[in-house]
């Protein structure tokens, strides 16, 4: 019997783990595992480690293969691990095979550093990490990696490039693309992905386009009200989805809003308010201001009680 590939294995809610550090800075894998475990145990369909959320720019190629087989070794084979990948198309493909090594499932390809490309260009790079791997390949669109139609199209038709992460928000784009694969690729199976922070906001709108699949931040530090908004979302409890946006999320997103850097950081904050001792994040990030912790803090009850948990 062949094994299930990893785009038959991504449904559900996707869990983006911080990188946990120890107090003088260095990493933890102990308390990575741990988080990992645990974010599993809560019910996430996969493990994206040493992502936007698990600060691949901070990481040495050394910490980065830690990190993912420390997530394969939590994952122990119940969800599939997927890796970050990035920089200079050379050094994404070595990163692409420090995670092969570490026994990750799947690449999260981000955009290129510092680079401002054309289509040809991003292309190119993209079809070229994909050929220097074995792993299934998911793009991210976001900043300077935003393409247009006919550009996915071709991304589509290399074999191990299974999906398209979204968080550029171009609800227009997402169409014409959607549509564009649908037309000159027909049963292709690409998949896309909301990948806006806090996508649970644009949740609805996403769904409108079939896009179902999403990452959550808030389940790093909240699987109980990530699984919540989930279900209902995908069972048409547009009454649920209101009351978690009204109450939670519109809320998250205006504090996320308050600090540079806080769609990471105010998520490892929210991770250590929950009892998981992950530490700080690194340079160049920066702390969340304590009266904004505060607030996250009141936040997540609030969510909770939402749900009945409080």
């Amino acid at each position: 019997m062949t094994a299930p590939s990893l785009a038959e294995r991504l449904d559900g809610l996707l869990f983006f783990p911080v990188t946990a550090f120890g107090p003088d800075g260095a990493l933890d894998l102990d308390a990575f595992r741990a988080h990992v475990r645990a974010g599993v145990d809560a019910g996430a369909a996969a493990v994206f480690a040493c992502c936007g959320t698990g600060e691949f720019h901070a990481l040495s190629p050394a910490e980065f293969g830690a990190c993912v087989a420390a997530a394969v070794e939590a994952a122990a084979g119940r969800v599939p691990v997927v890796a970050g990948a990035g920089y200079g198309t050379a050094l994404a493909a070595e990163y692409a095979a420090i995670a092969q090594r570490a026994g990750a499932d799947g690449l999260l390809a981000m955009p290129p550093y510092l680079v401002v490309a054309d289509q040809e260009g991003l292309l190119r790079h993209y079809t070229a990490l994909a050929a220097a791997t074995d792993l299934d390949v998911i793009v991210y669109q976001r900043d300077n990696a935003v393409f247009t139609p006919a550009t996915v199209v071709e991304l589509a038709k290399v074999p191990n490039i299974i999906g398209l992460k979204d968080g550029y928000g171009d609800l227009d784009l997402m169409q014409r693309i959607i549509s564009a694969v649908r037309t000159d690729l027909p049963g292709a199976g690409f998949l896309y992905f909301n990948g806006l922070p806090t996508a649970e906001l644009t949740g609805l709108a996403y769904r409108g386009l079939g896009v179902t699949l999403y990452s959550s931040a808030v389940f790093a530090f909240s699987p109980e009200i990530a699984l919540a908004f989930h279900r209902a979302l995908t069972t048409g409890d547009d009454a649920t989805v209101g009351k978690l946006i009204d109450g939670f999320y519109r809320p998250l997103v205006n504090l996320r809003s308050q600090g540079r850097g806080y769609a990471v950081s105010l998520v490892k904050a929210g991770v250590r308010l929950r009892g998981q001792d992950v530490g700080e994040v690194r340079p160049p990030l920066s702390e969340p201001a304590p009266a904004h912790v505060k607030e996250l803090a009141e936040l997540i009850e609030r969510g909770l009680a939402l749900l009945g948990e409080r």
